[in-house]
């Protein structure tokens, strides 16, 4: 490490394994020792926690471990115990330890959310068996709340007592983050209550937001690795966008869909029994029995991308508001006069262009991933202040199903047949299928349905909006994650 402070905070001559050699904790956070052979550990890096067990010292690490010589690491628990030369000096490691452990700025209390229910509701044994170890091993006090029901983690959010807590964390897939957001977002005190930093431990179907954040580094989503960026405590920021129908909000971290990925996430879910692999199932589904959508999108183009679609006024005027609203959510509709509004844009002024359908696929992401196995939208950045928008319409089956099999890696917008787009402000007005006028689609909002349209599926239950006009805008940098680096 080239120009790092080399000045040991201590040294000694301590015991390992039988054996004595010297060892040195130095002022940039390394670790240094010679038993069988040279070693070092960083312990910003490496090192969780530490604790004294009678003559010993034991730190608690999670280092990368190699299969091979050409396979990728995946990290590992190790302790590393050593005896101190003296009962004084024994002392004198714990306190430069502990302070030095201090100094970087780790959460010391966290709440955290566990989903038992995600994914293949294995929420609970993971943070039983790898969640709850490593928090322990660095020494954070934890509150443990698992999730009833949904919008469960909604209601507590909102009023959680969050000055007694560094961080909320939540073991799940991202629709607990979302809740989240949605429950910080709507108290009274949001703009402070916003500011916690979350973090994400991948245990869902979906995992966008853990997997967006952990492959920014080129980590794998892996949940020792997400539990590390947590236990770090580094932070970044991350856009909110707000999704407004009348008086209706909703605060979205990761994506919209309406179209074939909305039919897909959304209509899989009768095939949840085959796992992740009903996506791919019911994707061949919609694949074959290709569906096209009236409607239009209007937005507001970030600098450089104004060439696209065709100018118009602004079209958010007389949205309506949702009729079949859930009970639960109209409580919270009379509350939003005291909560977060969405951002100050003056979006009657911005110039705004119009894309007219039918479309394929509407799709606006806020992250690069939406699932483990899709890089929704490449290039969208984590707080640029722009949502991504991918707009399909008409194309051939051939390249529609080359397409889609680019979806892991990016590719598939650079596709002719889609317009990829960073927008500032964006408006859906959806419509009914081009080949049944009376049927309609679904809005589909980090993985939760946002509105049903008549014939669609399970178009009887009950939503936060209707299939109407909607508007979204984005808060450039409004919420916080613990992020890997």
């Amino acid at each position: 490490m080239e120009g790092s402070d080399r000045r040991p905070l201590i040294t000694d001559r301590v015991t390992v394994n039988g054996t004595v050699t010297p060892l040195a904790l130095l002022a940039d956070g390394r670790l240094w020792w010679s038993e069988s052979g040279q070693r070092c550990l960083v312990v910003e890096k490496d090192v969780l926690g530490f604790i004294a067990d009678g003559p010993y010292i034991k730190i608690k690490t999670l280092v990368e471990k190699r299969d091979g010589c050409c396979s990728s690491g995946h990290l590992v628990r190790n302790d590393v115990v050593f005896q101190p030369s003296s009962h004084e000096l024994h002392a004198l490691w714990c306190n430069k330890l502990r302070e030095f452990i201090d100094s970087i700025g780790r959460p010391k209390r966290l709440f955290v959310f566990v989903n038992p229910y995600g994914g293949k509701k294995s929420g609970k044994k993971i943070f039983v068996d790898k969640v709850k170890p490593l928090l322990e091993d660095a020494q954070i006090q934890i509150t443990v709340q698992e999730t009833k029901h949904q919008l469960h983690a909604k209601e507590i959010a909102h009023s959680l007592d969050i000055t007694k807590y560094d961080g909320i964390v939540c073991v799940s897939g991202d629709g607990i983050l979302v809740e989240v957001v949605n429950g910080l977002l709507q108290r009274e005190d949001w703009d402070t209550a916003i500011k916690i930093p979350l973090g994400v431990v991948p245990a869902g179907t979906g995992n966008g937001i853990a997997k967006s954040l952990l492959d920014a580094v080129g980590d794998p989503c892996a949940v020792a690795n997400a539990v590390l960026a947590i236990i770090r405590g580094h932070k970044r920021l991350l856009d909110v966008a707000t999704i407004t129908q009348g008086e209706t909000r909703f605060f979205s971290v990761l994506m919209l869909a309406w179209g074939l990925i909305a039919d897909v996430d959304i209509e899989s879910e009768k095939y949840r029994w085959m796992g992740s692999a009903r996506l791919d199932f019911y994707a061949l589904c919609r694949f074959i029995n290709l569906r096209h959508y009236n409607g239009c999108v209007s937005f507001v183009p970030a600098p450089g991308f104004e060439a696209y679609g065709e100018p118009t006024s602004y079209r958010g005027k007389s949205i309506s508001k949702g009729n079949n609203i859930d009970l639960s959510e109209a409580e919270s509709v009379k509350l939003q006069r005291f909560c977060y509004q969405g951002p100050e844009i003056d979006v009657e002024n911005l110039n705004w262009r119009i894309i007219n359908g039918p479309f394929i696929s509407i799709w606006l992401h806020n992250v690069p991933w939406g699932a483990e196995d899709t890089m929704a939208a490449p290039d969208a950045k984590f707080s640029d202040g722009y949502l991504d928008l991918i707009v399909m319409k008409n194309c051939p089956k051939l390249p529609l199903l080359s397409l889609m099999s680019e979806l892991s890696t990016g590719g598939h917008v650079k596709s002719p047949y889609v317009t990829y787009i960073k927008v500032k402000a964006f408006i859906l007005e959806p419509g009914p299928r081009t080949k049944d006028q009376g049927k309609e689609g679904i809005i589909d909002s980090d993985g939760e349905v946002l509105a049903r349209g008549k014939g669609s599926y399970k178009c009887e239950k009950k939503a936060l909006m209707t299939y109407d006009k909607l508007q979204i805008t984005v808060d450039q940098g409004l919420a916080t994650v613990f992020t890997p680096i």
